[in-house]
Order: structure tokens, then C-alpha cells, then sequence
């Protein structure tokens, strides 16, 4: 290689260099500056009120005189619409990345991927209509409640979810070697015994990670689960799952189009509180991994 063909790939080098920096200081810099805004914004309000007070108070009544600003019955409402896509979404997810990773046959898989793809990519407000015309009177009818409920929203945020999890679960079992399988299968293991006890584990921190990312898009999501919650401020026991609520993204888009003054600053508080919900689910996850030396 002569010296201009050298200095040609250094350069070259060093301008990828250049911008992989910018764009990773580009994506901290917008995460950075969303921060300072929620924080400037949100934490005065929630100061003014009590933090303790608006975490825990069970009314919002921003037209009162004086208002009332607490979001104890939408955290619940969020943590319980969570946990049902969760238990919905998640076991499906990995059985689904399992049977498409190990167990599909071609002609099943070049139809079932693309269909996985293609629910990525719908809009949520789809979602939210197939969750309208589909899912709540499916739910009013044969299970019972109004069909707009936190049970609704879990199935249709379970739904949402598996696309995620599916894709990032089925690459991560596909990155692993073939030679643990097939390690596995010359001890006498069955293809079945393989799959879950040695290459499933062995994907373990992929998994882990469709399942975090998969928890972000059902606390974040606010479309789907306004059109079929209920939109409800007020929180039933938790055994009702079968009548309305209003989650803590709900409350913000519905409300932030008229709010000014005091009754803005709290829906912006809100939004902090969502931002410690995914901080939190992240540092739990880093803690996982470090304690099970994932």
C-alpha cells in the first residue's frame, strides 16, 4: 500500500471517527437538554404543591378553587396497564422469538417475519382504534365492565409490545453459536431440552433487553391507551380492572393543549415522573445484570 493510499484510508478513518463522536454527542446533547426543560419546568411545580402531596394525593381537580394536583390514582393507573402488558406481552414475545428462531419452517418463516416487521411499524393510533372497535366490546361482552378499562389497555399495549420483543429476542438467540447447540444435542439433549436449557439462557441479556425495551413502549405510550382506558381520574380498587383510568402519559396529552400557569407546570411534572419511571426500570436492569453477571 503506497503512502497516498495509507494518508487516503487515515483520513478517512479519522472523519468516521469524527462523526460517530458527533453523532453520540448529538444524542446525549438532546437527552441533556430534555432533562434541564423537565427538571426546570417540572420540579418548581411539584416544590409549590409538596412532592409528597402530588405523589400521593388522590384528586385532580385543576378547576377547583383552590386547585387540587395529585397523581397517586394515574401512577397506579400507569404501573397496573403496565404490568398487564407485561404478563400479557412478554411470555408470548419469547415463546414466539423461540418458535421463529429454532423451530419455524422456512415457508412459515418468509410470511411470519415480515408480518412481525410490518406490526413495528403501524401507527399507534391504529392500535388504538382496532382497540375501540375490536378489543372493548369484545371485553364489555364476554367478560364484563364498560370494555374501556385497564384490562383492555393491557391486552392492546401487550400487543404492541411483542414486535419489539420478538425481533430483538429472536437475534439475540441467533447470535449465539451453533457449537453450544449443537454441544448440547451430542450430550443426548433433545432439540427441545437444547433450546431452553442451553441456548435460551446463553441469550439471556438479549432477552433481558427486548423485555426493558418492551417495558419503555408500554410506559410511554399514550395514544393507544387513551382511546380504549376509559380516560378515568379517579382509580378503582386494584381488584376492578374491569372499569376505567387514566394513565400519567393520558392525563398529559389531554390536558396540555389548554393548561397554562400553575396547571401547565404540573403537567410538566408529570413528565417528570414518567422520566423517573424509565430511569428507574434502566437502573433495575443494570442492576440485574451486574448481580447475575449477565
Amino acid at each position: 500500500m503506497g503512502r497516498r493510499s495509507l494518508r487516503r484510508l487515515l483520513n478517512r478513518e479519522h472523519a468516521a471517527k469524527v462523526m460517530f463522536i458527533i453523532s453520540a454527542s448529538a444524542a446525549i446533547l438532546a437527552v441533556g437538554l430534555i432533562c434541564v426543560f423537565l427538571f426546570m419546568q417540572g420540579l418548581p411545580a411539584m416544590w409549590d404543591i409538596g412532592i409528597i402531596r402530588f405523589l400521593t394525593g388522590s384528586d385532580w381537580r385543576p378547576t377547583w378553587d383552590p386547585p387540587r394536583f395529585g397523581i397517586f390514582p394515574m401512577i397506579m393507573s400507569s404501573l397496573y396497564v403496565t404490568a398487564g402488558a407485561i404478563l400479557f406481552g412478554v411470555p408470548i414475545g419469547i415463546f414466539a422469538a423461540v418458535f421463529i428462531a429454532k423451530f419455524c419452517p422456512k415457508s412459515i418463516y418468509i410470511v411470519l417475519k415480515p408480518a412481525i416487521n410490518l406490526l413495528a411499524g403501524i401507527p399507534s393510533v391504529v392500535y388504538g382504534y382496532f382497540g375501540m372497535v375490536v378489543l372493548v366490546p369484545f371485553v364489555r361482552e364476554n367478560i364484563g365492565g364498560s370494555g374501556n378499562s385497564i384490562f383492555t389497555a393491557s391486552i392492546l399495549l401487550g400487543m404492541m409490545i411483542l414486535p419489539t420483543i420478538i425481533a430483538i429476542s429472536e437475534s439475540a438467540i441467533r447470535a449465539i453459536p451453533s457449537e453450544i447447540y449443537e454441544g448440547a444435542i451430542a450430550l443426548g439433549a433433545s432439540h427441545e431440552s437444547a433450546t431452553f436449557k442451553v441456548v435460551l439462557p446463553a441469550a439471556k441479556p438479549g432477552v433481558m433487553a427486548s423485555v426493558i425495551l418492551g417495558i419503555g413502549r408500554a410506559v410511554g405510550e399514550t395514544m393507544a391507551v387513551r382511546m380504549v382506558a376509559g380516560n378515568q381520574p379517579i382509580l378503582r380498587m386494584p381488584h376492578e380492572f374491569l372499569y376505567g383510568a387514566r394513565t400519567l402519559t393520558a392525563n398529559v396529552i389531554i390536558e396540555l393543549g389548554y393548561a397554562y400557569g400553575e396547571h401547565r407546570a404540573t403537567l410538566i411534572a408529570t413528565g417528570v415522573v414518567l422520566f423517573a419511571f424509565v430511569l428507574i426500570i434502566n437502573t433495575l436492569f443494570s442492576i440485574l445484570k451486574k448481580k447475575e453477571g449477565v
